[in-house]
């Protein structure tokens, strides 16, 4: 079988949320957008309610309605892009709280949903999503006299705890809303590491719980296990892969692992990545093609079946640092031709 398997550890992210949801005096929710950050939200998210959690937060609403169909009713699911035109049969029929992000948003909610529960999402100051102080500060009385149902806003630089946004934003959040009665939420996992202060009402862990960074202590959620389809011996001069980006300097044995930057494997990391046979480490040669990586196993003492990409050996953030990005796009890149083994539940 040349399908490369994918095995997430449901034990290991229920293990991750736990801990960060013990980080904090507060409810700690559940961020499942991007099909749970690509690992499958209809196993995911049903995890994580078994472990307690209650608030799950989704990008857009049809994220949303898909979700409510896995987890039935009862938990709340806050929704990121607000209340968009055309979104309000979805958010009625699978009982969304949209996170209203611009007084269009609020009338286009109270005038089609009229008494629908809703957020509100405030920007202090990383300029995406929310209302800015004066919009704020216009809608408030208004807004607050619908009864939110949380108030929530969002650090751009909480995986730099030293960074001096943090603050500036925990102090504009407190300006914006300290002496209002509703639940508050500032921090994702970063914001949960940075300490008490910006904990608030409810968090909402999000790549910690995945197994990222910058939470250290995560337990790995992640495996990729490779088939190799081929074995071959080079001679000195013969080369590897397209472009011909790789020639042998000696005689090598190099192996053909079935797949590629169609499953999400980017093709930046391919100078510096490597793959794993147990406790071996085999780099890859050459350009990393649609389907097939060629990989260098000449130091192992038999033909390996498989090798392992991600795993004990290295992370997502492992994988991200050879491709020059962050572990989310690693994570949310995965390809659905994996066969999915879902391990721990």
């Amino acid at each position: 079988m040349a399908q490369a398997r994918l095995t997430i550890d449901l034990g290991a992210l229920r293990a991750n949320w736990r801990t960060l949801a013990q980080k904090a005096q507060a409810e700690a929710g559940a961020v499942v957008k991007a099909d749970a950050y690509g690992l499958g939200m209809d196993r995911v998210a049903p995890a994580l309610a078994e472990e307690g959690a209650r608030r799950f937060f989704v990008a857009q609403a049809e994220e949303g309605a898909a979700l409510r169909r896995t987890l039935g009713a009862g938990p709340e699911i806050f929704v990121f892009s607000g209340h968009m035109a055309g979104d309000a049969d979805l958010i009625r029929g699978a009982n969304l709280v949209p996170m209203i992000n611009s007084i269009d948003q609020m009338l286009r909610h109270v005038e089609g949903l009229p008494g629908h529960p809703f957020g509100i999402q405030l920007d202090s100051g990383m300029n995406r999503l929310g209302m800015e102080p004066a919009e704020w500060g216009a809608l408030r009385d208004i807004a607050l006299a619908q009864n939110p149902a949380l108030i929530m806003s969002h650090l751009a630089c909480a995986d730099e705890p030293d960074h001096g946004m943090n603050a500036h934003q925990l102090r504009l959040f407190r300006q914006m809303t300290d002496g209002i009665d509703v639940p508050r939420s500032l921090s994702a996992t970063g914001g949960i590491l940075l300490g008490p202060e910006y904990h608030f009402d409810v968090t909402r862990p999000g790549i910690g719980m995945y197994g990222g960074l910058p939470f250290i202590d995560a337990r790995p959620v992640v495996s990729l296990s490779i088939p190799v389809i081929q074995i071959r011996d080079l001679e000195p001069g013969e080369s590897v892969g397209y472009g011909n980006s790789f020639v042998a300097r000696n005689p090598m044995r190099v192996a053909t692992i079935g797949a590629g930057y169609a499953d999400g494997i980017l093709r930046a990391m391919g100078p510096k990545a490597s793959l794993w046979a147990g406790e071996s480490r085999c780099k890859v040669l050459g350009r990393i093609s649609m389907d097939l990586i060629g990989v260098d196993v000449t130091a192992l003492h038999s033909a390996p079946e498989a090798l392992e990409l991600l795993g004990q050996h290295q992370s997502v953030d492992t994988l991200a640092d050879w491709a020059g990005t962050i572990g989310y796009e690693i994570l949310t890149s995965l390809g659905n031709r994996y066969a999915r083994d879902y391990v721990g539940a």
